[in-house]
């Protein structure tokens, strides 16, 4: 188990303790020696709130024995908790794609330029594919290889095209030239038409 499950484990133990405790605050009697330990490094943290001299005197009153030690939930620690749960788990990058789709790999910098895309879904004129803002949410993270992995249909492999092609109109080009050379899709406008689209040159390019 890595530190940050093993973390998030003891965060949610004290939650559960917690929320059993008539105090708010939970006791060192009621903690094994091992999630102790592990409480205390999330103090360090700000993760986890400890009782300071002044409490523990008013929690030795309440128990009528000393408590010399306990612990709760910092602010912070509800919170990381609260996040988690309200997050959608990561699509395992194991799971082999349908017959229609592609895995997309994207570095940091270009996720960040496509979740600016996706976070403004409600109000442009142009919205993202169906379905793509739940993938980008749910894009799983190779850490190793420093890459966010998506399984997506072809409508939304156009419409990260786009997101990049705003991106590249509005003052970087860097993320659509590559996602035309990596993938071979790139926004052009149609002469006809004058409306930019999606278009798989053999080889792709995209003017500044």
């Amino acid at each position: 188990m890595n530190a940050r499950q093993s973390r998030l484990d003891a965060l949610r133990s004290l939650r559960e303790r917690e929320t059993g405790s008539g105090y708010g605050w939970v006791l060192s009697t009621d903690v094994p020696p091992g999630l102790q330990q592990s409480l205390q490094t999330a103090a360090a943290q700000g993760l986890v709130e400890l009782a300071d001299r002044e409490v523990r005197a008013e929690l030795s009153a309440y128990e009528g024995r000393p408590v010399l030690w306990a612990a709760r939930l910092s602010a912070q620690g509800h919170d990381v908790l609260t996040y988690l749960n309200a997050s959608p788990a990561p699509t395992p990058h194991s799971t082999p794609p349908a017959a229609s789709e592609q895995v997309i790999e994207l570095r940091p910098a270009q996720m960040d330029a496509l979740r600016v895309y996706t976070n403004l879904a409600p109000v442009l004129r142009v919205a993202p594919a169906d379905g793509l803002v739940e993938r980008v949410r749910t894009a799983h993270f190779d850490r190793p290889n420093n890459r966010w992995r998506m399984t997506l249909t072809p409508g939304q492999i156009d419409s990260v095209a786009y997101a990049f092609h705003l991106r590249a109109l509005s003052g970087s080009v860097a993320e659509a030239n590559w996602f035309a050379r990596e993938y071979g899709i790139t926004y052009r406008v149609d002469g006809p038409t004058s409306r930019p689209r999606a278009v798989r040159p053999s080889s792709p390019t995209v003017s500044p």
